[in-house]
């Protein structure tokens, strides 16, 4: 495919570098600031463009006249929105139709249906604040998972969580979860032991501190994730650092359910969420302020999650929170490198919100009906979702068991939804046509083979 990216910042060189690797995509990243471009050009098999990424002349050079796809994903929400109309309005008219994606950050151009055909030529709009609230919602309804990835319209989840001896399963095979649990269906997907892969089995056993990932039905998460850890008391009381549309966005998702608290440093900043919000109590401070943090009682929090602007603040504050008493932190940091460092030890959730953005352009990227993409493993791994079409002669999954399709190696398929029936898959199962199909595939060069069995002849 050939792609050009608008933007070199930290969001766009993690999409450059990821289809990069892909060696059936064609890579061109435009950016006004040639040291970046150099420095990409070096690591990565890619061509760049300097230039303004929404002047004619700059498109034109990058190739959007015979691109299939533009993602436009500078800082500017303005300058995304003109690349996207001026690519229209220079190339469509010679019938090459390329889809146009932009990051759109400001709640205000999502007031009205500004995005549809008979306005502005934007064909996908990613919202990273609004998938990033959606993110830490998730993982507040299941303490004491460490990720939970939604399928099928919700239906399905994945959930990944550190195994921990309390567990009612810990220290014994896997079979055995039937007769913990014998209603319950469910699928263990893979198991990290210190850091290496192990695709699991029946007489596979689970191991404390393992990072364990299973899938289930969503009425079935809390039941499963029982046995692989004790399940953390329920949550009642939530401190937010930072005020910014995530914090005020998660602030006003939580605020029915739970006792909720925001710190925002900038007063004219807590002005403005006192009056937007309900219930939320909004202190102007530094959340890396330990007097602050003792006079709220930090120690009687079950959750703080740190989403200012700055990974170091967020970093810093989750630290000081955890050692005052707080049960568990979360904090937002954008470079995968210090996620992956602190995640499980002085912090106890990491989010990188690039791979969790990453996930919504590789949906748009992957051949077959693929509807849902995980990046997992600092983009190492992914978990999709594909829709399968046609039929036996057709199709290299429709009409055959599980055991007879040609998946590559590392590659599982964890579930299916039929009809909004949830299924986990069985050696014996036989996909059908219009399945939703789960599948796990832990190493990443093998996604077009598995692509290609989605596609329909």
């Amino acid at each position: 495919m050939n792609i050009v990216i608008l933007g070199a910042g930290q969001v766009g060189r993690t999409v450059a570098t990821s289809l990069a690797k892909e060696q059936s995509n064609n890579v061109t990243l435009v950016d006004n600031n040639p040291e970046k471009l150099a420095d990409l050009s070096e690591k990565l098999d890619i061509r760049t463009v300097i230039g303004h990424a929404s002047h004619p002349d700059t498109l034109e050079r990058a190739g959007a006249n015979e691109a299939e796809m533009i993602i436009a994903l500078t800082n500017s929400d303005e300058l995304n929105i003109v690349a996207c109309e001026v690519a229209h309005a220079l190339f469509e008219k010679t019938g090459k139709k390329a889809k146009k994606i932009a990051r759109i950050r400001a709640t205000e151009y999502y007031s009205s249906n500004l995005f549809s055909e008979d306005y502005l030529s934007v064909d996908l709009v990613i919202n990273p604040e609004a998938i990033i609230t959606e993110y830490i919602s998730e993982l507040i309804k299941y303490p004491g998972a460490l990720q939970v990835l939604e399928f099928a319209d919700g239906k399905i989840r994945m959930v990944g969580a550190r195994a921990h001896h309390e567990g009612a399963l810990v220290g014994k095979p896997l079979k055995e979860i039937s007769e913990h649990i014998p209603d319950i269906d469910s699928r263990f997907v893979t198991i990290y032991r210190q850091g290496e892969g192990i695709i699991p089995d029946g007489s596979t056993i689970v191991s404390p501190g393992d990072e364990v990932f299973f899938i289930a039905a969503r009425k079935d998460i809390k039941s499963v994730l029982s046995e692989v850890r004790k399940l953390d008391d329920p949550i009642k009381r939530i401190v937010i650092a930072g005020g910014g549309n995530i914090g005020r966005r998660l602030a006003k998702q939580l605020e029915s359910q739970y006792d909720v608290k925001i710190i925002e440093k900038n007063l004219e900043q807590a002005k403005k969420l006192s009056e937007a919000l309900d219930s939320t109590i909004v202190l102007h401070g530094d959340a890396a302020n330990e007097e602050l943090l003792l006079e709220e009682q930090i120690e009687k929090t079950d959750i703080f999650v740190a989403v200012t602007d700055a990974e170091e603040a967020n970093i810093l504050s989750s630290m000081l929170a955890k050692r005052l008493g707080a049960k568990k932190v979360i904090a937002l940091i954008n470079k995968p490198a210090y996620s992956e460092l602190l995640s499980g030890d002085t912090i106890d959730i990491a989010i990188s919100p690039l791979h969790i953005m990453l996930g919504v352009v590789l949906e748009q990227v992957r051949k077959g009906d693929v509807v849902k993409v995980y990046s997992l493993r600092r983009g190492s791994a992914e978990a999709i979702e594909a829709i399968a079409h046609g039929n036996k002669s057709t199709s290299e999954v429709v009409g055959r068991m599980i055991d007879d399709i040609k998946l590559p190696e590392g590659a599982t398929i964890s579930a299916i939804l039929r009809n909004d029936q949830v299924l986990m898959a069985h050696h014996d199962t036989v996909i059908r046509e219009n399945d939703h199909v789960i599948l796990f595939i832990s190493k990443k060069e093998h996604i077009h083979d598995v692509e290609k069995l989605f596609e329909s002849k």
